[in-house]
């Protein structure tokens, strides 16, 4: 049984893997917004109170909590890191504190996923990121993570960027 939601268009479809993505952002921007929260304590609010993530193409979509839990407590794990990483992949002047807080979240999670998630390729990554920009911003913002996210990747995984690599990216599992 596929994960898609049945009914929406195919550029429009969302998986769990997806659903579960656009919630790790949402548990992200949560922690940096209050600074008393644990991680485990956001984890379990969004695992008992938000199960589901909301998509206007379709019914309400179940989140994988697994996916979620791993990528959401890794990042925080890791955040230091994490941040320490995407600054690198920022044009000159820009700093994670000039970032919104909803576009860091997306940039820290999908940051954390190419540093240490390397059963998911590189390319399967930005793309997720990419399309969770787009459920939060309208804008610019979806070219820019697309930007600073292929740095990262060709940073972190220069080895999946050969010319062997043309073939489209398949997630694993």
């Amino acid at each position: 049984m596929s994960d898609a939601a049945p009914d929406s268009p195919p550029a429009k479809r969302v998986d769990r893997r997806t659903a579960a993505r656009i919630a790790v952002v949402q548990a992200l921007y949560q922690s940096d917004m209050s600074d008393d929260s644990a991680i485990d304590d956001i984890i379990a609010e969004f695992t008992e109170y938000h199960p589901r993530v909301e998509n206007d193409e379709a019914p309400p979509l179940k989140v994988d909590p697994t996916l979620f839990a791993d990528i959401t407590r890794g990042t925080a794990d890791r955040l230091e890191e994490v941040d320490a990483l995407i600054t690198t992949a920022l044009v000159d002047g820009w700093t994670m504190d000039r970032l919104e807080a909803l576009l860091r979240a997306v940039l820290r999670a999908g940051g954390f996923e190419l540093l240490a998630r390397p059963e998911t390729p590189a390319k399967v990554v930005i793309n997720q990121y990419v399309d969770v920009a787009h459920a939060f911003f309208g804008r610019g913002e979806p070219g820019f993570v697309n930007g600073v996210l292929d740095r990262l990747a060709h940073q972190l995984r220069a080895g999946e960027f050969t010319t062997a690599d043309k073939l489209p990216a398949k997630e694993t599992g």
